[in-house]
């Protein structure tokens, strides 16, 4: 019977550390970009290609010096609808820069989920150790602290889930917001939805087209 709990209060500890370890660990660099026979091979075609003018396709194309930025809520899982509007984005604009980042949660959801793994190991930590914890302090265990002695198990278990859905609700900021040139073309935030593919082209493509207008115009006018 010892032996069973110890294995029951050893498996949500060791899931603690390990969701512990994935928060605070950064996430690693990106691996360098090695010189190998696929980097090769633009030199090598460029001297073939050059009479059949790939490169002005790529300059006269209605995206060319235009970037569009998705910024999105990573831990919500929208990164699959990301590329998917990147890879529609760059076949309907060719030239055009589609930059995929993050969008973070407000401080205060981030400053609390940082919170989130200390009150965790302090409640577990209470749960298995708190008839030596109290009486070190200086005080009398209070009457929730049997109630959770009594289901051990349960306790840690709950405190553990409990925690981990607070924190994964304190990290998302279920955001999906596009810009084209620095200007806003659709937002989830304010729309409570994800735009489609047809609507976010005809949104991008409106925006070109006004950025074209302005820059004609102050051209005209320099």
């Amino acid at each position: 019977m010892d032996r069973l709990n110890i294995l029951l209060l050893g498996l949500p500890l060791f899931l603690l550390c390990s969701d512990l370890l994935n928060l605070f660990t950064p996430p690693p660099p990106p691996p360098p970009k090695s010189a190998s026979h696929h980097h090769h091979k633009p030199p090598i075609p460029s001297e073939n290609l050059t009479p059949d003018f790939p490169s002005q396709k790529i300059v006269g194309g209605i995206g060319y010096g235009s970037t569009v930025n998705i910024n999105f809520c990573a831990s919500c899982s929208y990164r699959g609808t990301a590329i998917t509007m990147k890879r529609m984005l760059e076949t309907q604009f060719p030239g055009i820069d589609v930059v995929l980042a993050n969008y973070p949660p407000p401080l205060p959801k981030r400053l609390l989920s940082k919170v989130v793994p200390a009150v965790q190991i302090g409640v577990i930590g209470i749960v298995v150790a708190g008839e030596q914890i109290f009486p070190m302090l200086g005080m009398t265990p209070p009457p929730w602290y049997y109630s959770l002695r009594a289901n051990r198990f349960g306790s840690i278990a709950s405190t553990w889930l409990i925690g981990n859905f607070l924190q994964s609700f304190l990290q998302s900021s279920g955001a999906f917001e596009v810009y084209c040139n620095d200007d806003l073309v659709f937002s989830k935030l304010k729309e409570g939805r994800f735009p489609g593919e047809i609507e976010l082209k005809d949104l991008v493509a409106k925006q070109l087209a006004s950025s074209r207008l302005v820059d004609g115009v102050g051209s005209v006018w320099s």
